[in-house]
């Protein structure tokens, strides 16, 4: 499927999965249209593509429907595999190698960080999800190393993965009270060199004050402030 006609990504702004779509779809140069979403109120297309979980992102092509971030990403490598740059390598190896890493992070990032935006300030769980997110990050930041992207020289699948919870790094260290700068600057400058060599990347991700103030409605709403 080389054909980029009827490509529609179902996603809400601040969503770090759904993010990752659009940046392997800016990436690819594939033409596609964004439908936000709203997670309070879903709309019925949303609950139709995705009966199983009722969430972003969903990607419609051709009116079908792909469901789960990484499933889409290894779609989007596949159905369009003759256009821009792949995200997987193909070593056999060096894609299992990717695969795990993104395995990591989603089920590190996803498990610690509602323990900071989800609790009362000052609530044990919001000091527990900062140790956990810390020890994530740190792991991730020692995989990193010294190379300008997790798979060497260029943007990759566990790259496009991660980056797109750096713009709630804003939202867990003031929630928290500390800094993922000052803690992992590594990882920090690696962020910052995503979006500063990478157009896809810089396009795609939300303003970090935009998701603080989101997550700040929402927060309200649940009765946290």
């Amino acid at each position: 499927m080389e054909g980029s006609k009827g490509v529609v990504l179902l996603n809400c702004f601040v969503s770090p999965f759904g993010n990752r779509v659009r940046i392997a779809l800016t990436k690819k140069g594939v033409e596609h249209e964004v439908t936000a979403e709203n997670m309070a109120q879903k709309s019925a297309l949303l609950l139709a593509s995705n009966p199983i979980h009722g969430k972003v992102p969903v990607l419609l092509v051709a009116g079908k429907p792909i469901c789960e971030s990484q499933v889409i990403l290894e779609f989007i490598d596949e159905a369009f595999s003759t256009t821009g740059e792949q995200l997987l390598p193909t070593d056999p190896y060096a894609r299992a190698q990717a695969r795990f890493w993104v395995a990591y992070v989603d089920a590190k990032i996803p498990a610690c960080a509602p323990k900071i935006w989800q609790s009362p300030k000052g609530a044990p769980a919001v000091e527990e999800g900062k140790k956990e997110m810390l020890v994530a990050l740190k792991t991730l930041e020692a995989e990193l190393g010294e190379k300008p992207y997790f798979a060497g020289e260029s943007l990759g699948y566990a790259d496009v993965a991660l980056v797109t919870f750096a713009p709630w790094f804003l939202t867990y260290e003031r929630l928290a009270g500390f800094s993922i700068a000052e803690e992992c600057p590594v990882l920090t400058a690696w962020a910052a060199r995503c979006a500063d060599e990478n157009e896809c990347v810089a396009k795609s991700l939300p303003d970090p004050e935009a998701v603080f103030q989101f997550v700040g409605g929402m927060r309200k709403h649940f009765g946290l402030e």
